[in-house]
């Protein structure tokens, strides 16, 4: 049995009561009713009902008061939250990949936490979230705002990132301002009982929908957890206390017949759901020959509104230049962080690499591509079904190289090469592509980045790696592809994790998706600015860590252009990943320099 047969077979009675649940009140157990009724479900929403009566009666400044509540019980769980997590997922105690946990799910709620506090803050002095952000024309000729570093510490910690959020064309300042802050403009018009199908595969995931949902749209959520995230049932229930105590929040538990009735339920005003376009399409159209008729007839089985993100298949451009050996070796672990990292089973995780053939250096990445992947830390396995997809791919391409005892595969496509299965199915575990297109410099950009809007599945999220002296002989041009890039997410020399990770940028597909044609979801979520007409975010990293980014801090006399960090925390190859994670979690808790000091000492033995 492979691992990801082994990770899997629990999961076939997950949907079974926990004995835990049923005296809570904030957790509904609905495991298998054969009757198809759930008056526990029924119950929970009734109590949504009252909650979202008391939500509409709250103040910003109740509402800020009680963020600051939740900050206080999400730090007094998150070391069991990181730990159960990690059990999870088969990542054994004191191992640097936890610290995959300790991010992906308690510091992503932190920081967030922190963010929507300083926007009803904002709001409740009368100003805008967008005072004091700089804010300028994007290349789409739209409204772009410079949202990340947004405070000092920002700058400290993740020295050399930046991100931005431009805005659909057409909209100008004046209207993106006038809107700025969504459901929080208007408090007291309640919003309804919003139901969150959360995701089975990161932490955080549920918990910042379920914010989103309050803050965004003034709509109380019921949260119908995936089965895998049963274990972090008790995490959830003191962590998001102070809102399940006022009937703000429900969680409810059970297997798809719990969110079959759900979405059916004439008490939800909308759904929400973070997962795949193919269970999108049967919440909305059925299933089988049912489906094809809806669909024909343009009449949905959901009445209901929904939004959604729903993953994708995601690139990594590697724009050809000169690059040094150090180079090579830190972006082919960079590549291999963005498939790897919580065992390739993240909507955000880079699936095809394209790569220039007529680089140069192609075969010297190429060979340290390799190695970084052979020599990874070996993993668990562990979303269901994931074995599946392993063997379809190998199915697909029986000549792709296999690693780590058979649980991760690179295809290297190259001339005529069928890459249809590729580039059309979300494997949703370690597989790495690389497909190879003509051209150097522009003419290289151009193509990838075409290749990339029509080949591809999605379009969550698509990376970018290019050196500065390559990036700046392209000048305007490179601008110019990244705007013809339609994706959600766009990071440039870092990973769109970072996206997901940094709360004021916002996370989902690239505009246009449909009850028809979801593509890679509808609407967005995070955007702790509560921007309205969005159309992108974009994430800038540095290209080489610290100390080799010293002579581009020198030459632009700005510590803040340049990495200060040796090595990411998040890069699976990072010795210190979990303590540095599990340090700067702890700051965004308790704010305590001295302890943050001593993270970033360990931050340089990465």
């Amino acid at each position: 049995m492979t691992p990801a047969a082994k990770a899997s077979a629990p999961h076939a009675s997950a949907s079974a009561p926990h004995a835990s649940e049923a005296s809570d009140p904030g957790v509904v157990a609905s495991g298998g009713n054969p009757s198809g009724a759930h008056p526990e479900v029924d119950a929970a929403l009734a109590a949504l009902g009252e909650g979202a009566r008391i939500w509409s009666h709250l103040t910003l400044g109740q509402r800020g008061r009680l963020l600051e509540r939740l900050h206080a019980t999400v730090s007094a769980v998150a070391e069991e939250w990181a730990d159960a997590a990690s059990d999870l997922k088969g990542v054994p105690a004191g191992h640097p990949l936890r610290g995959e946990e300790w991010l992906g799910g308690p510091y992503a709620v932190l920081v967030s936490l922190r963010a929507y506090e300083q926007t009803l803050k904002t709001l409740q002095k009368g100003g805008n979230p967008l005072d004091g952000l700089r804010v300028d024309e994007a290349p789409t000729g739209g409204i772009r705002a410079h949202v990340f570093p947004a405070k000092p510490m920002d700058s400290l910690l993740l020295s050399g990132f930046s991100g931005e959020i431009w805005m659909a064309p057409g909209l100008t300042l004046d209207e993106v301002r006038a809107t700025a802050g969504l459901g929080q403009r208007h408090p007291t018009a309640p919003g309804g009982v919003g139901l969150v199908l959360g995701a089975g595969n990161v932490t955080s995931i549920p918990v910042l929908d379920v914010l989103y949902e309050l803050l965004a749209n003034n709509r109380v959520a019921l949260l119908k957890l995936n089965p895998t995230m049963d274990p972090l049932i008790p995490v959830f229930e003191r962590a998001l206390a102070p809102l399940i105590e006022p009937g703000l929040v429900r969680i409810v538990s059970g297997g798809p017949d719990v969110g079959e009735y759900l979405t059916a339920h004439p008490g939800i005003d909308h759904v929400h759901i973070t997962g795949s376009a193919t269970t999108f399409d049967a919440i909305v159209w059925g299933t089988g020959e049912e489906a094809e008729r809806r669909r024909a007839e343009d009449s949905p089985q959901l009445t209901t509104p929904i939004t959604s993100e729903l993953g994708g298949v995601s690139p990594i451009i590697v724009v050809p230049g000169v690059w040094t050996d150090a180079d090579l070796r830190f972006q082919a672990e960079h590549v291999v962080t963005m498939r790897l990292q919580n065992s390739g089973h993240n909507c955000v995780a880079a699936q095809v690499v394209l790569l220039s053939s007529e680089w140069p250096q192609r075969e010297a990445f190429l060979g340290s591509l390799r190695e970084a992947y052979a020599a990874a830390p070996a993993r668990p396995v562990w979303y269901p079904r994931a074995d599946e997809k392993l063997q379809a791919a190998a199915s697909a391409y029986p000549d792709a190289e296999w690693f780590s005892d058979r649980t991760r595969a690179l295809v290297h496509l190259d001339g005529g090469a069928d890459a249809s299965a590729l580039e059309g199915t979300e494997y949703f575990s370690p597989v790495l592509g690389v497909i190879e297109l003509p051209g150097l410099g522009q003419e290289f950009v151009d193509a990838a980045v075409a290749h990339a809007n029509d080949k591809l599945t999605g379009s969550l999220g698509a990376n970018v790696l290019i050196d500065p002296a390559t990036q700046k002989a392209l000048g305007d041009g490179f601008e110019r592809a990244i705007a013809d890039l339609r994706y959600g997410g766009i990071a440039i020399n870092t990973w769109t994790a970072f996206n997901y990770l940094t709360p004021v940028l916002t996370w989902g597909g690239f505009p246009g998706g449909t009850l028809h044609d979801v593509g890679s979801g509808i609407g967005v979520v995070h955007n702790a600015l509560l921007l309205a007409g969005v159309e992108r975010s974009v994430a800038r990293g540095p290209f080489r860590p610290f100390p080799r980014s010293l002579p581009t801090m020198i030459r632009t006399r700005s510590v803040s252009k340049g990495g200060l960090l040796p090595k990411p925390p998040w890069f699976v190859t990072s010795r210190t990943g979990s303590e540095v994670s599990e340090g700067f979690a702890r700051y965004r808790m308790d704010g305590s320099l001295v302890r943050l000091a001593g993270t970033l000492a360990k931050a340089f033995r990465a």
